[in-house]
């Protein structure tokens, strides 16, 4: 093993400056640290800003843009969200919120780097560097200076790289056939004949979440899923990243909503999104639950209607600080429907699917389970190749 700066194996910098008056709707992808942690997530790329083909050739044919195996790193907030850029990937990006590693100095593959930089060990050392007490930074300075260990054997470096890609590539394998099953639901959706019109609450029981008390640490060590409006995807929900425990239902007003249940955002960046509970779980005061009353009135229905109808949702959003959806308003909006028989073949229809979807998270969550649980191990040499 060898040890180097990074300064040492990579030209690290940022972009050249890009101005608001810059955007247009269509053209180049610009990337901000948003769209970094969707990539590193694995999640689809929606609100993209664009600037246009001919800034973004002045730029790369004077300065350069990202190529196949630069890596970028989100720098100031959100800390240490890494992508390796692809064969095919054409964007320009924000400066100071991404850090840029290219021009490799021959001396480790870019995708070992990409690794190490993703395992504890190099997550450890970019929080170490960090500066600033109400927003953290990481700045190219301190980045250069961050040293790496790393086989000298460059086939031992690939080796590594392709044990872990694999795992990255059978979870990008599933998360495509996700997208194609939740695309299938939607188009069987859509060729419904609605014929009827109600209001929401004639057909759905709605409620709000709530927040334990955060003064009491113990509620927050429990196995009840506690979802809060950050975690809606317009997907199903699995684990929420904090649970609660059966006291801090009964001494707050957090409910415990049942599997099945359609969860909808009221208010903050993800306004109107929405999730679908794969088990009996709770949710924040930030989102709203949409029940279903019988089994006709399904929620598979009533998640696919209000993707749909997202813009008709969010046209009834009040506030100007913060803008929001009550949870009154939900009750109110108006729902086509089909007729009973169509409904429950439809209905019949999406069980397997959802089903299925539902498998799909569920190894996608094992995978990566697997592969955080290798990649420290690959790293440090605990396990040879």
């Amino acid at each position: 093993m060898i040890e180097l700066e990074l300064n040492d194996i990579a030209e690290i910098t940022s972009s050249k400056r890009i101005f608001y008056s810059d955007y247009v709707e269509e053209g180049i992808p610009f990337y901000r640290s948003r769209e970094i942690i969707n990539l590193d997530n694995g999640e689809d790329l929606k609100e993209l800003i664009f600037i246009t083909q001919e800034k973004y050739l002045d730029i790369k044919n004077k300065f350069g843009a990202p190529e196949k195996d630069d890596i970028l790193i989100t720098s100031v907030g959100t800390i240490g969200n890494t992508y390796i850029v692809r064969e095919n990937d054409e964007f320009y990006f924000k400066d100071g919120n991404l850090t840029w590693l290219r021009n490799w100095k021959g001396k480790t593959e870019p995708k070992f780097v990409f690794y190490w930089l993703k395992s504890p060990i190099g997550q450890g050392k970019l929080y170490q560097q960090l500066i600033g007490s109400s927003q953290k930074a990481l700045t190219i300075a301190a980045l250069k200076k961050i040293k790496i260990e790393f086989p000298e054997d460059k086939t031992t470096q690939r080796k590594i790289a392709s044990i872990l890609s694999a795992y990255d590539d059978l979870i990008e394998n599933n998360l495509k056939r996700i997208k194609l099953l939740e695309e299938k639901a939607f188009v069987s959706y859509k060729l419904l004949v609605k014929s009827e019109k109600f209001k929401l609450e004639e057909l759905y029981n709605t409620s709000s979440g709530g927040t334990p008390s955060r003064t009491n640490a113990e509620y927050f060590t429990g196995e009840i899923n506690w979802f809060k409006s950050k975690e809606l995807a317009d997907s199903i929900l699995l684990e929420s990243e904090e649970k609660i425990t059966e006291q801090a239902v009964d001494k707050s007003s957090a409910k415990l909503f049942p599997a099945g249940s359609v969860i909808m955002a009221m208010y903050g960046a993800t306004i109107g999104k929405l999730g679908l509970l794969s088990q009996p779980s709770t949710t924040n005061q930030a989102c709203c639950a949409i029940i279903q009353k019988d089994e006709i009135q399904s929620n598979y229905y009533i998640l696919n209607w209000l993707i749909e109808n997202r813009e008709y949702v969010l046209s009834f959003r009040m506030g100007a600080a913060q803008e929001n959806i009550s949870q009154q308003i939900i009750r109110n909006l108006v729902v086509s429907i089909p007729k009973e028989s169509d409904l429950k073949i439809f209905n019949q229809e999406m069980q397997p699917i959802y089903h299925l979807i539902k498998n799909l998270h569920q190894q996608n969550t094992k995978l990566r389970e697997a592969r955080d649980i290798l990649l420290p191990k690959l790293m440090n040499g605990q396990i040879e190749v």
